[in-house]
């Protein structure tokens, strides 16, 4: 299918592309999400904005105790970056595993967290290790915690003149690992599972089981009180109310959320 009829822009700084978002356009990142739905026309912006050729979002450093993230890097640099790896494993992990390799030589993790599709991994990677995103416009800069940012199916707490420009994550999240169960290698989860051992305890994040990822609190609960492993796992689906649909039941799915979430923490403890 033929996308509808659309006003395109190739920003060639961020403040002209804030001022076409200003506007009404809608931001193009990689496009791996958003170009598949503009086809089959689920989605049909009058307007996009291209920040693909905006290299000041693109790159990895340090800034005090965290790794600052520009919003157009993509999944493979993530996925690969030694400071991530290092530091916020649960991302890393969770970018080697989206898509296939040409997805994630395309795919920007600003992008990803921009679209906020309640199957998607790096949402609850984020939310697992803690992290949090900086969104700028025209009126000026603020930070978003990922406990914050996905309100909704498909839905973010930014703006409608708001832009990611950077993601937050934290170095003390080392003792992380993200863990997925899908059907084929290049699709959606059906369920993952991020977890975090921090200092302040531990921290679940589950994709596939609502229309945003969730926190495992009764998984964090049991673990963070003291509990076992056992009986982590036996309360991870805690609040928790997936549809039944062609990937599963929601029993099954729950079974899932407790089988991944002790792959991940397993994981997470043994690095």
């Amino acid at each position: 299918m033929i996308p509808s009829a659309l006003s395109y822009t190739k920003a060639g700084t961020l403040d002209e592309a804030l001022a076409a978002v200003a506007a009404g356009a809608r931001p193009l990142a990689g496009g791996q999400s958003l170009v598949p739905m503009m086809r089959l026309r689920l989605a049909a912006p009058e307007g996009l904005v291209d920040l693909g050729g905006l290299a000041e979002l693109v790159g990895i450093c340090e800034d005090g105790d965290e790794l600052a993230v520009g919003a157009m890097t993509t999944h493979r640099s993530v996925a690969a970056d030694p400071q991530i790896l290092a530091s916020c494993h649960v991302v890393a992990q969770a970018a080697s595993g989206v898509g296939s390799l040409v997805i994630r030589n395309r795919g920007t993790i600003g992008g990803s967290l921009g679209h906020a599709d309640p199957h998607a991994d790096l949402p609850a990677a984020l939310l697992a290790a803690g992290g949090a995103v900086i969104v700028r416009s025209s009126r000026g800069e603020r930070r978003i915690e990922a406990d914050d940012l996905v309100t909704s199916y498909l839905t973010t707490s930014l703006a409608s003149d708001e832009l990611i420009t950077q993601v937050r994550l934290p170095k003390g999240a080392a003792r992380s690992a993200y863990a997925k169960f899908h059907r084929r290698a290049i699709d959606w989860s059906i369920v993952g599972v991020g977890v975090t051992i921090g200092s302040a305890g531990t921290r679940v994040a589950v994709t596939g089981v609502g229309d945003r990822p969730l926190r495992a609190t009764g998984f964090e609960d049991v673990i963070n009180a003291g509990g076992s492993l056992d009986e982590a796992v036996a309360q991870a689906g805690t609040g928790m109310s997936p549809l039944d649909d062609l990937d599963g039941s929601a029993e099954y799915k729950l079974h899932l959320v407790g089988v991944l979430a002790r792959q991940a923490y397993t994981e997470a403890s043994g690095r």
